[in-house]
């Protein structure tokens, strides 16, 4: 389902919820889907169960999951989960990270908006698949 990445800058906790919301953009997770538990997943990558219990709680908390009492985590319906103004700051953060991770790169301009096109795209053509 996931993978951890030793060498990734970002916590394993973000690797875990990223993936999963990867995955759900992606249509690989479907709403109503359900997730490994907690003890599960921690097995499955080998890390601490704190960790994976921290990730599912950041994606109730947004919205992504939906926790069902007795039965476990499952996919929430697509719906807007942040307000307008946080989507805008989410993704001038993101934009500026991105910026300064590809700049020094030294690709041209255009180069670097095809290759995030065509991955834009890969989401696009899952959700409607």
């Amino acid at each position: 389902m996931l993978q951890i990445v030793t060498g990734d800058p970002r916590p394993i906790t973000r690797q875990i919820t990223d993936g999963i919301k990867r995955q759900i953009a992606g249509g690989d997770l479907l709403p109503g889907d359900a997730l490994p538990s907690v003890r599960g997943l921690a097995q499955q990558l080998s890390i601490n169960p704190n960790t994976v219990a921290k990730a599912y709680a950041e994606l109730t908390a947004e919205g992504w999951l939906l926790s069902r009492t007795g039965l476990g985590l499952f996919v929430a319906e697509q719906r807007q989960r942040l307000s307008d103004e946080e989507r805008e700051r989410r993704l001038a953060e993101a934009v500026d990270r991105f910026v300064s991770d590809v700049i020094g790169l030294d690709y041209p301009q255009q180069t670097i908006l095809d290759r995030v096109a065509a991955d834009l795209s890969n989401y696009e053509t899952k959700k409607t698949a």
